[in-house]
């Protein structure tokens, strides 16, 4: 067990005692796997959404009993889980009980933006368009869902034809592009909580939706919002570095600093002589697992928690799993550390490679995951939204 002290004083946590914490407090060994996606969301302090298939794949991976049904009844059924566009305006699934922390921390701030950003464009590339007639669009957009229940973007625009309006960008360049004004106000009354995404029409792959209204949540003070999310990452993520607590989140330096205190961070060594982070009472080491492998998807919460990543992750092996822009690719995992990548093919057969001869316990293991990922998938066959070198070479 990686644990003791410091020459400077600080309780010593290395990375052993990190990749274990995050088995156990991830989900990640089947042992510890749920019974309900709430506590998943709940586990990984919300589900990376952006990609439609990456919510359903990362919680299966975590649930005892995997299947899409069981986390379309939280998404579309009981609407237990809500998506939000929030930390680094990425959209996670969060549980209905922590929204409104999530909401009032980061979401509200970046909806202001969102607002301001489309008022810009709304003025500079469409006609006729400022604050009043923004306003006055909302407002009837609410009420036509007011009496439909629920309804596309195209469907909206029957009601409200300003909808169908659009900002022609970039004129005159190659890149030359027409956006709609529905698609724009609609997501900007979802950032402001006023939407949610319904039910998928099509699998649960498609990124056709229509929308409804969402009861207002009730009102966090800003900064207890902040210590609420830092609280729970702490709990799922730490120990961590400031700088990792800072990017996860999106916030500046000072309101990092500044929520880390508000819930009585403490100061840990981590290896290689960085100061990290660590909630008070945590410090005492966890067991170590059993081993354990699992095959998380694309922008899977895990494999994208943190920002620094040497500790589970060889920097050699980031240019096959990543793209340009910093998006995680299907990953293998290993007690903790990430040792290969993994893809669909149009068969729908589950092929993987590892970076280094594993031995023969890891390709069992391994290949017992990709069995269970296979027969909880079934037709379905999945692409990431964000294409990665590994991923492609895989499903060639």
């Amino acid at each position: 067990m990686s644990s003791g002290v410091r020459s400077s004083g600080l309780p010593l946590i290395g990375d052993e005692q990190r990749r274990a914490r995050v088995g156990r407090r991830h989900l990640l060994v089947p042992a510890g796997r749920a019974e309900r996606v709430e506590q998943v969301a709940d586990a990984v302090v919300g589900l990376h959404a952006t990609d439609a298939g990456t919510v359903y794949l990362s919680a299966c991976a975590r649930l005892a009993e995997p299947s899409a049904a069981e986390v379309e009844r939280a998404l579309y059924e009981d609407v237990s889980l809500v998506k939000l566009l929030s930390m680094r305006r990425t959209i996670f699934a969060v549980t209905e009980e922590f929204a409104p922390f999530v909401s009032a921390s980061t979401a509200r701030a970046i909806a202001v933006k969102e607002r301001a950003t489309l008022l810009k464009h709304l003025g500079q590339f469409a006609e006729g368009w400022d604050e009043a007639r923004l306003a006055e669009t909302e407002r009837a957009v609410l009420a036509a869902l007011e009496r439909r229940g629920e309804a596309t973007t195209g469907e909206l625009g029957e009601d409200v034809p300003a909808l169908r309006e659009t900002m022609l960008m970039s004129a005159g360049k190659p890149y030359e592009a027409k956006q709609s004004v529905g698609s724009r106000l609609l997501r900007l009354l979802a950032s402001d909580g006023h939407l949610r995404r319904c039910r998928p029409r099509g699998s649960w792959l498609s990124s056709s939706y229509p929308w409804a209204r969402v009861p207002q949540w009730p009102d966090v003070p800003v900064r207890e919002a902040k210590a609420e999310v830092v609280r729970r990452w702490l709990a799922a993520y730490g120990p961590a570095t400031v700088e990792d607590v800072k990017w996860w989140t999106g916030w500046t330096l000072g309101d990092t600093r500044k929520a880390l205190a508000d819930v009585g961070a403490v100061e840990v060594a981590l290896s290689g002589g960085v100061t990290g982070v660590l909630l008070p009472g945590d410090v005492e080491p966890v067991a170590e697992p059993e081993p354990w492998a699992a095959l998380l998807p694309a922008l899977d919460p895990t494999v994208m928690g943190w920002r620094g990543r040497d500790w589970y992750l060889r920097p050699e092996d980031v240019p096959a799993l990543f793209d340009r822009a910093g998006n995680a690719g299907p990953t293998v995992w290993w007690c903790g550390r990430v040792v290969g990548g993994w893809a669909q093919r149009a068969d729908g057969e589950v092929v993987w490679r590892l970076f280094t001869d594993a031995g023969a316990e890891v390709e069992a293991a391994v290949a017992v995951e990709a069995a269970r990922l296979s027969g909880w998938l079934g037709e379905v066959r999945v692409t990431p939204r964000f294409r990665t070198p590994l991923e492609r070479e895989l499903v060639s």
